[in-house]
């Protein structure tokens, strides 16, 4: 806490308003809304609560802030250019312009000091649950008696929206249970969302619900009474719940006619609106983007407190390391994000098996034999552990108080569980992983997305991939997910087609560290390859590899598939042979791998020579055009699945070697 007299205060806090406000009026596109009546709350926490070091926004211990509601960014970025992050005053000139660090919503590793990328309403506050999940786990494992080497709080701003969204009410019950107390939440209670008063739709008692899902709540009268502010706080932290603190705003704060109206919310306030809240608030009307000397001299001192407290931890680490050798080497190596020297080296090699197993099945087995290498492998399901395979045995549940549990209950809360697990993935220490049945991963789309959009190195295991789960019918077979998640920039997606490509998916996912993996597993059993006869697994790795060729001759025909349907067309391959046709087997588990591959190594696969080429998806068909050419062709499901035992839904849906092959003879016609 740096100290200071109440009217240089107000003149930090209007400097925080007006900074905001006016890039919002030079770009002609933003929110001054939140900034302007959230000034006081921000300048609160970073002052008087916040620890980070401007110098090393890095810095592993710092606490976490969160701006939940990412519309109003320019309060973030105004707190970083005035504490002394890399972000001069012509990018906030520069806000919402192309190639600017100041964009208009947050984003996680492209603006200094921006912990996590917020936007789409709720996600911050529920990956600020998984932050706060990472920062109990890695204390209760690695802390010691007089050494405290992991102690950071997670700190957020949220607001009306947030408390709307369906996320939050998921990620505060799940927090609650937990009972995670390094949690404080301020909400800007103003009461005002983009349609209205939030009496329109929002009139539940918010903080008797975080009360019921376990929570500690105050209420704070004046969102503008910094000393209010800071003594919540205070006792928000003798609290071991989550804490959530809310405090009455008027969005829009100083505006002449449009504070604490829906007006303030989304658009810029115009000249003559903000010149007279400057007028109000004795603020000069020129220059724009003012800061007093003195106010920039205070902000400032943040930066050698910064310094001074990142200092004071690499001490308590230091004495750490004297008192506990190894496991500061341990705490270091996790931190650090290194991998283990021969992490991969002992997973499961699956012999050939005709009748196999499923692709879960294997999954599990790979997934135990890596955690036993990399013990910052850590996650859970959304109420599926049986059905997904995902439990690490030989390890605790994560519950209060036992945090150094590395399976985690989310319960029924696919929301909420994709967000947690990006904040984990953000949070550095851990490899974590959330698991569901793909059907479901569009209840965590928004979760996804984010994770590719901001390069988090989050795992999606996603089980029950297909029309083969068979009785439990359409609702719950997905056709369109595995083609909307290909859709995403940055995410690889990887349908391993036996047990031994499974391993080598799940290697991918665990090496790949600047982005998301989503794995799809299959819930019938697959037989497994005979590698003897067949092309080595680590093909995967490419994305697409050559399983076989089949013929006395060279290959005139390719069959492709990913998944539980290569061994379709390897079936239909015999059938095609016995024909006198000679034919290339590829196993394409991963598009983006192989599109990633060097264009000789990709021609190698799918020769452009070879123009007969047949691709075979129990999904939808959209995209296999990009692999097999305008003379190619796709056996799909472009409609919705059926309640049968998944061999009928396959006979009945043309997804059989022998419609394979009828097929692929059609095209010599």
């Amino acid at each position: 806490m740096i100290t200071t007299n109440k009217e240089l205060t107000e003149r930090a806090i209007n400097t925080i308003r007006f900074l905001s406000a006016d890039a919002v009026q030079q770009a002609k596109s933003g929110h001054p809304g939140l900034p302007m009546g959230a000034a006081a709350i921000a300048f609160t926490i970073w002052t008087r609560h916040l620890r980070f070091n401007p110098l090393n926004p890095k810095w592993f211990d710092r606490d976490r802030f969160i701006l939940s509601g990412g519309h109003g960014s320019m309060l973030l970025y105004s707190l970083l250019h005035l504490t002394g992050f890399d972000l001069p005053l012509d990018q906030l000139k520069n806000f919402r312009q192309w190639g600017s660090q100041t964009p208009g919503h947050p984003e996680h590793g492209l603006t200094p000091g921006v912990e996590l990328t917020t936007g789409p309403l709720g996600q911050g506050f529920a990956s600020g649950v998984g932050m706060a999940i990472a920062e109990a786990h890695l204390a209760e494992l690695f802390n010691q008696p007089g050494h405290s080497v992991v102690d950071h709080y997670v700190y957020a701003i949220v607001t009306d929206g947030d408390l709307m969204e369906g996320i939050t009410g998921e990620a505060a019950s799940l927090a609650g249970h937990l009972r995670l107390g390094k949690m404080i939440y301020l909400y800007d209670d103003n009461h005002i969302s983009i349609e209205g008063s939030t009496e329109v739709a929002f009139t539940e008692d918010r903080m008797a619900r975080f009360e019921a899902y376990g929570w500690h709540i105050q209420r704070v009268a004046d969102g503008n009474d910094v000393e209010a502010i800071d003594l919540a706080i205070q006792q928000a932290k003798l609290d071991p719940r989550p804490s959530i603190i809310a405090c009455r705003t008027q969005i829009g704060f100083g505006l002449p006619t449009r504070q604490g109206t829906a007006k303030a919310h989304g658009e810029p306030p115009g000249d003559d609106e903000l010149n007279g809240a400057k007028l109000k608030l004795g603020w000069p009307v020129e220059p724009r983007f003012f800061i007093p000397e003195d106010v920039l001299a205070y902000f400032r001192q943040l930066v050698e407190r910064g310094s001074t407290l990142e200092l004071e931890w690499k001490r308590r680490v230091d004495a750490y390391r004297a008192s506990y050798p190894d496991e500061c080497v341990e705490f270091e190596r996790r931190i650090s994000g290194d991998l283990i020297d021969g992490w991969d080296t002992d997973l499961p090699s699956f012999p050939a098996d005709p009748k196999g197993m499923a692709t879960r099945a294997a999954s599990g087995k790979v997934l135990n034999a890596l955690a036993a290498h990399l013990p910052e492998i850590v996650g859970g399901s959304a109420d599926l552990a049986p059905s997904t395979i995902t439990w690490i045995n030989n390890s605790l549940d994560f519950q209060p108080p036992m945090y150094q549990g590395r399976n985690l209950h989310f319960g029924v809360r696919e929301h909420g569980m994709g967000a947690a697990v990006n904040g984990m993935a953000v949070h550095g220490g851990l490899i974590p992983y959330g698991a569901t049945f793909l059907v479901f991963s569009d209840y965590m789309r928004p979760a996804i997305r984010l994770s590719a959009l901001s390069h988090y190195p989050s795992i999606w295991v996603f089980t029950h991939d297909s029309i083969g789960v068979g009785e439990d019918g359409p609702t719950h077979e997905p056709v369109e997910q595995l083609t909307s998640l290909r859709a995403i920039p940055n995410l690889v997606v990887l349908r391993p087609a036996d047990a031994n490509e499974t391993t080598e998916a799940w290697k991918v996912a665990i090496s790949r560290r600047n982005g998301p993996t989503a794995l799809l597993f299959t819930r019938q059993s697959l037989p497994v390859f005979d590698r003897q006869v067949y092309a080595p697994a680590v093909g995967t790795q490419k994305g697409a590899y050559i399983l076989a060729d089949i013929g006395e001759s060279e290959p005139d025909i390719i069959l492709m598939a990913s998944g539980s349907e290569v061994s379709l067309i390897v079936e239909a391959a015999g059938i095609l042979s016995a024909e006198g046709r000679s034919v290339r087997l590829v196993s394409f588990p991963s598009w983006e791998l192989f599109a990633a591959q060097p264009l000789v190594y990709r021609q190698s696969v799918l020769p452009p020579t070879i123009k007969r080429r047949l691709a075979v998806e129990a999904g939808i068909s959209l995209g296999w055009e990009r692999w097999v050419g305008d003379q190619g062709a796709v056996i799909g499901i472009d409609h919705y699945g059926a309640s049968a035992p998944y061999q009928t839904i396959y006979k009945n849906f043309g997804l059989t070697p022998q419609a394979i092959a009828e097929k692929a003879l059609s095209m010599f016609d």
